[in-house]
């Protein structure tokens, strides 16, 4: 059995699609892994198991007995905690780690956005909290069961207590690459999320939705402001593609025969894949629309300028619950002024 550095377990706070399938892939490698999350979370799981697939069609399996569940942080020892909740819930859930787990407790922030992790250290200033990067899209497909519909190496700022748990990692089929510079990744990483708002109002599989020009003119057009915006405040995002990040929007704009040929790295989606923002908006859940276009506003704030393209997409999405219709490209376009 894989037992980390310091033969204590995996904890993983926030069993939700990411914390499910990260948590589940180490457990099936043979790490001690406990789980936290919400009580009907952990109910479904307790009931059905744990079902992980990917999108190369491997199955992995874990019964409801090979699960260590739990609504609540117990009064554990744990080598390593993965912060992987949802970004309004990081506060509460960090506090409930910091009361609970000793001092010095390492937590890897598994988050979308660029805040989570110094939210997290606010909240709980007695843990070492260190900032990661989940790049591939993990949905829900049924209660239990989760899926893998895109690619990508995980990634986390580089410190010597992450250093023994790369095997472990490896192990378990999901490779953890440690970087000096994370907030460099970071803004990699929610440089292409800004897809997410876009595909979760097309209501469309992420492929479907990257094959359709308009749409993807939209992205174009976040991700150029977003550009410009990190390029007035020093930041120079990650290359996370085989493209540079100054050059995605205009592929994106490219005709979609070219945009097949030159982006099939991109491509490499399987039709189940979807966005975690479309389950959201699916299931009626709160978004992450803050942590994504959020952040884009607000770091355009401080550097003196406007992001009314990312505005206008976080208004569009905070409204779907008053008008739950899928936007074609076309709608989208004309609704932030780019028709």
């Amino acid at each position: 059995m894989v037992r980390g550095p310091q033969a204590g377990p995996v904890m993983v706070m926030g069993a939700g699609a990411i914390g499910c399938f990260i948590g589940g892939r180490l457990a099936a490698a043979g790490s001690n892994v406990v789980f936290v999350g919400r009580p009907a979370a952990m109910e479904a799981l307790r009931l059905r198991g744990l079902t992980l697939t990917d999108l190369d069609a491997s199955t992995q399996r874990l019964e409801p007995v090979a699960l260590n569940l739990h609504d609540t942080v117990p009064p554990l020892k744990p080598s390593l905690v993965l912060l992987c909740v949802k970004t309004r819930a990081t506060a509460q859930a960090a506090a409930q780690l910091g009361a609970a787990l000793p001092e010095g407790t390492v937590v890897l922030s598994l988050q979308n956005g660029i805040s989570n992790p110094g939210i997290a250290a606010r909240a709980a200033p007695t843990l070492e909290v260190l900032p990661g990067m989940v790049p591939f899209n993990v949905a829900q497909i049924a209660p239990g069961q989760f899926h893998r519909g895109t690619t990508g190496t995980l990634a986390a700022r580089d410190h010597e207590a992450l250093r023994p748990w790369l095997p472990a990692f490896a192990a378990a089929g999901l490779p953890l690459h440690l970087h000096a510079d994370m907030k460099a990744v970071q803004w990699g990483k929610l440089l292409l999320n800004l897809n997410n708002p876009v595909n979760a109002l097309s209501c469309l599989p992420l492929r479907e939705q990257l094959l359709d020009r308009e749409l993807r003119q939209v992205v174009a057009a976040l991700q150029e402001e977003a550009l410009g915006v990190m390029r007035a405040a020093g930041i120079v995002p990650a290359r996370l593609t085989p493209l540079p990040p100054s050059r995605i929007p205009d592929v994106l704009r490219l005709p979609t025969p070219l945009f097949r040929l030159i982006a099939s790295r991109m491509l490499r989606i399987d039709a189940q894949a979807r966005s975690s923002m479309a389950d959201d908006l699916a299931f009626g859940r709160p978004t992450e629309i803050d942590a994504l276009c959020g952040e884009v506003i607000r770091l355009a704030a401080v550097v003196g300028y406007a992001a009314p393209m990312n505005a206008r997409i976080a208004q569009l999405v905070e409204s779907w619950p008053h008008n739950r219709q899928p936007r074609t490209g076309a709608q989208l376009l004309a609704a932030m002024g780019l028709a």
